[in-house]
């Protein structure tokens, strides 16, 4: 299977990144896991021009790295979302990504899986309930089995994950794909 995972922190090697690597490192004994980083790429906001409905192969009319987004996804069988938690929500870079899949050529994608990886500073109960509200109606809607997820509260600072159980939890969670 090919996994893609998309990792919302703009930060280098942060608890999140961590997160996904141990997840990637569980996964690719058996399956192909690529990691697609944020800061690595550079993804306006959707304009909602709705250009990609009427375009040719549905390109849209920005032209940054989105492209190439939509070409690892055409090739995945699995999507991972991993991000920091910004005000109970995920990192505006990730949500920039996440509109661009307004385009109709996700429709295209035979993504049948999913799995979420979140890190946040609070320990509140409620702290990843809007994320988790938006993952299940996008499951929902797209008809896509949940693989998953890490929820790793009261991680803030640089490292903070190390010592945790959350890396194992999100290797583990690579393991049982």
């Amino acid at each position: 299977m090919n996994i893609l995972i998309i990792s919302g922190s703009p930060r280098k090697g942060g608890n999140t990144e961590l997160l996904a690597e141990a997840f990637a490192k569980g996964a690719s004994a058996h399956h192909h896991v690529e990691i697609v980083s944020v800061r690595d790429v550079k993804v306006n906001p959707c304009l909602g021009c709705n250009a990609c409905f009427v375009s040719e192969g549905n390109s849209c009319a920005q032209k940054d790295d989105m492209a190439l987004i939509y070409e690892k996804m055409n090739q995945a069988d699995m999507l991972v979302i991993a991000s920091p938690v910004y005000f109970y929500s995920i990192s505006a870079q990730l949500k920039a990504v996440i509109d661009r899949f307004h385009n109709p050529i996700r429709d295209t994608f035979h993504i049948k899986r999913m799995a979420l990886l979140l890190v946040g500073a609070a320990t509140l109960p409620e702290l990843f309930d809007a994320i988790l509200t938006e993952y299940n109606l996008c499951l929902k809607f797209f008809s896509i089995e949940d693989a998953g997820k890490v929820l790793a509260r009261g991680v803030k600072d640089k490292d903070d994950i190390m010592g945790t159980s959350f890396l194992e939890d999100a290797y583990q969670l690579g393991t049982s794909i």
